[in-house]
């Protein structure tokens, strides 16, 4: 079984994963998404959010112009909505935003299983390593992330890594 599939979990995490669930459960975002194997990613399943942090949640797809109807279909009226196609590490790419009034959610699509890209191989790995360390770790994490450091950069600044982060944690 992979980590992090489903939501379930958040119903029982901290207050901000409960809210975070609370929002999912009423948009039905994975039960719209299905299809498309969504996993929330980032910062809130591993508890290493700050105030602004988003609602990452990433979906494999084999057609972007199909992915890209279906979710304005779906999510088209929510606020500042938008959908377009990047290429990311030289993988086409859709790129879903919108906000609510709690968190901005973004839908990442790659035609990779969620379980084999990067956001969610970051997130295991990130999650590996908070549980093999103390909480002070975790709290200079969060530290970091407020001062603006992006959450694989501050993994690499504490863990002492060179290079790029995104890649180099991949490594680890």
């Amino acid at each position: 079984m992979n980590l992090f599939k489903g939501i379930e979990y958040l119903k029982t995490g901290s207050n901000r994963q409960r809210c975070a669930y609370a929002l999912l459960k009423e948009l039905s975002v994975f039960d719209k998404l299905s299809d498309y194997d969504p996993v929330l990613a980032g910062t809130i399943p591993i508890d290493i959010d700050i105030p602004d942090s988003d609602l990452d949640i990433i979906c494999m797809c084999t057609d972007h112009s199909e992915f890209a109807d279906t979710v304005t279909r779906l999510f088209g009226d929510e606020r500042d909505f938008t959908v377009g196609e990047k290429i990311f590490n030289g993988v086409q790419s859709t790129v879903v935003k919108f906000t609510t009034d709690d968190f901005a959610i973004e839908i990442f699509a790659q035609n990779i299983p969620t379980c084999k890209q990067n956001a969610y191989r970051h997130m295991i790995i990130e999650h590996r390593i908070l549980m093999d360390r103390d909480d002070e770790f975790r709290q200079e994490i969060i530290r970091l992330k407020q001062e603006g450091y992006k959450t694989e950069p501050a993994f690499a600044k504490l863990l002492g890594i060179q290079g790029d982060a995104y890649s180099e944690l991949l490594e680890l």
